[in-house]
C-alpha cells in the first residue's frame, strides 16, 4: 500500500503544477514518462513554499515557512512525510541525491520576502541564486541522473535558465510586487521613475541568461530536451513581448501569453525537434 500513498503523493504534485501553471505543465508532458513525476514533485514544493510567503497575508508566513522547512529537512532525513508534496519531494531529492544546500538556500529566498522589500546587487544575486538556479540545479540533477559529469558540464547553463526565468517573472510582476507588496527586486531602479533604459539595461541582462541556457538545453539528456525547449520558448516569447511593451505600460498591467499561443508554441517545438532544430 505504499505505492499507493507514493503514487497519491505525486499526483497530488501533479495536480498543483497543472493547476498553477499551464507553461511547466506543456513543458513537462514532453519529457519521458520517467522524468514527469520528480519534476511536478519539484514544482510542487517551490510553488507551495511560495505561495506561503505570496498569499497567506492572513496568517503568521514566519511561522508557516518555518514550519516547512523543518518539515522538509525532517522528512529527508525519515524518508516520509504526510504532506503529499512534500512527501514527493523527499523522495526525489534521496533518489537523485539532490544537495541540502540547494533547498537551504531556496528556502532561504523564500524567507528574505517576508522582511524585504529592496535589494542591492549581492542580496538580488543571492536571492536570484536561492530562488530561481537551485531549482534548475534540482531539475538537472533528475535529468542527469548518475551522470556527474554531464551534471557538471550543464551546472552553468541551468543555472542561466532559472535566472532568466526568475528575471522574466520580476519584470512582468512589476505591478504586483511593486504597487502591492511594495517589492523592487532589481537593484539601483527607481520606479516611481521607471525609464526605458532603466528597461533596457534588464533586458540586455536577461537576453544575456537566455542565450547562454540554450546552449545547455541543446546538450540535455534526449528524453528531457524537448519539455525543457517549450518552457524556453514560451518564456522567451513572454521576454520579447515584453521587450516590445513600453515602460510606463508594465507598470501598469502583468503582461501574458494566451494558452492558443503556448499551444501554438509547443507545436511549433515538436515541430523543431523533428527537424533536429533543437
Amino acid at each position: 500500500m505504499m505505492n499507493l500513498y507514493d503514487e497519491t503523493s505525486f499526483e497530488c504534485s501533479k495536480l498543483i503544477t497543472n493547476k498553477y501553471s499551464t507553461s511547466f505543465s506543456l513543458g513537462i508532458k514532453a519529457f519521458d514518462k520517467g522524468f514527469r513525476y520528480p519534476i511536478y514533485a519539484i514544482y510542487g514544493f517551490v510553488r507551495y513554499a511560495d505561495e506561503i510567503v505570496d498569499t497567506f497575508h492572513e496568517y503568521d508566513k514566519l511561522t508557516l515557512i518555518s514550519d516547512f522547512r523543518k518539515e522538509t529537512f525532517k522528512a529527508i532525513q525519515e524518508k516520509i512525510s504526510l504532506n503529499p508534496v512534500i512527501h514527493s519531494f523527499q523522495q526525489v531529492v534521496n533518489g537523485y541525491g539532490i544537495e541540502m544546500g540547494l533547498i537551504d538556500a531556496f528556502l532561504r529566498s523564500m524567507e528574505m520576502d517576508l522582511d524585504k522589500k529592496a535589494y542591492d546587487p549581492a542580496c538580488y544575486e543571492t536571492y536570484i541564486y536561492g530562488s530561481a538556479e537551485t531549482v534548475g540545479l534540482m531539475c538537472l540533477r533528475v535529468f542527469t541522473g548518475n551522470n556527474e559529469a554531464q551534471y557538471q558540464s550543464l551546472l552553468s547553463q541551468a543555472r542561466s535558465l532559472g535566472a532568466a526565468f526568475q528575471k522574466v517573472n520580476f519584470l512582468r510582476d512589476i505591478q504586483a510586487d511593486y504597487q502591492e507588496r511594495g517589492r523592487t527586486y532589481f537593484p539601483g531602479i527607481d520606479f516611481d521613475n521607471f525609464t526605458e533604459q532603466d528597461k533596457r539595461r534588464i533586458e540586455a541582462d536577461i537576453k544575456n541568461d537566455f542565450d547562454q541556457a540554450f546552449e545547455g538545453i541543446k546538450q540535455l539528456p534526449t528524453g528531457t530536451r524537448l519539455g525543457v525547449y517549450i518552457a524556453y520558448t514560451y518564456y522567451l516569447k513572454l521576454f520579447k513581448k515584453i521587450s516590445y511593451t513600453p515602460a510606463s505600460v508594465i507598470l501598469q498591467k502583468r503582461i501574458r501569453i494566451s494558452d492558443v499561443r503556448k499551444m501554438g508554441l509547443y507545436v511549433k517545438a515538436v515541430l523543431q525537434q523533428k527537424l533536429n532544430v533543437i
